[in-house]
């Protein structure tokens, strides 16, 4: 019997290979033995995009590779928001967006969903968002937690200019900022080194972090 890893192992496959059908069916045959989507998603699909970010920071991945493979993840991620349960009450509003000159926004999706399932109210930015832009958002919505993503190292210390920015209008006290991408997973130091006051592992851990940090905040 398959474990998690096992399906993972095999939906990355599937991705590398540009194998859309292979990846729908993998997705379809786990969510048909009862497992939930959110397992689904932290489970099999987010290690598959981590090691995805691996392989293109090892440049072992050519940018049309990538693509293709990032696009299939999308896919197999829209399969699984169908089965999952939305949360009735609002916590607050956040702003999520991936970090000037980033592009991957596969696991920035992810944790939006995931977020919005969990009762935020999500105000996603998008791809290549200056920090300046983030910052603002946050400012207009009321949001105490801002969300920064990359996936390479290079565009991740771009994060450090929100940092400064916060910082520098003396809004520490009332907003934080939380990081994510599959860097900071295999490069656990870089968090402080961009300025983050925290990162989780993979989407399904991104609502604990964002509801520590609102504390935070309000205490």
């Amino acid at each position: 019997m398959m474990n998690s890893q096992d399906w993972s192992d095999k939906l990355l496959v599937t991705m590398i290979n540009a194998d859309r059908s292979g990846a729908a069916e993998i997705i379809e045959r786990t969510l048909a033995t009862g497992i939930e989507a959110r397992q689904v998603i932290a489970e099999i699909l987010d290690p598959a995009i981590v090691q995805l970010g691996r392989l293109w920071e090892e440049e072992t991945m050519s940018l049309a590779q990538n693509f293709v493979a990032s696009k299939i993840a999308e896919d197999t991620l829209l399969r699984c928001i169908p089965n999952m349960t939305a949360h009735p009450h609002s916590k607050g509003a956040l702003v999520i967006g991936n970090i000037e000159d980033d592009f991957h926004s596969l696991g920035r999706k992810a944790v939006g969903l995931f977020l919005s399932a969990a009762g935020w109210d999500v105000h996603d930015l998008g791809n290549d968002v200056p920090a300046e832009e983030l910052l603002e958002k946050a400012l207009e919505v009321d949001a105490c937690v801002i969300g920064a993503s990359a996936m390479m190292q290079t565009t991740a210390l771009n994060i450090r200019k929100l940092r400064q920015l916060i910082d520098k209008r003396g809004l520490a006290y009332r907003i934080k900022l939380a990081v994510g991408g599959a860097v900071f997973n295999w490069r656990p130091d870089l968090v402080a080194e961009v300025g983050g006051d925290g990162t989780a592992h993979n989407a399904v851990g991104a609502d604990e972090l964002f509801m520590r940090l609102q504390a935070e905040v309000l205490r």
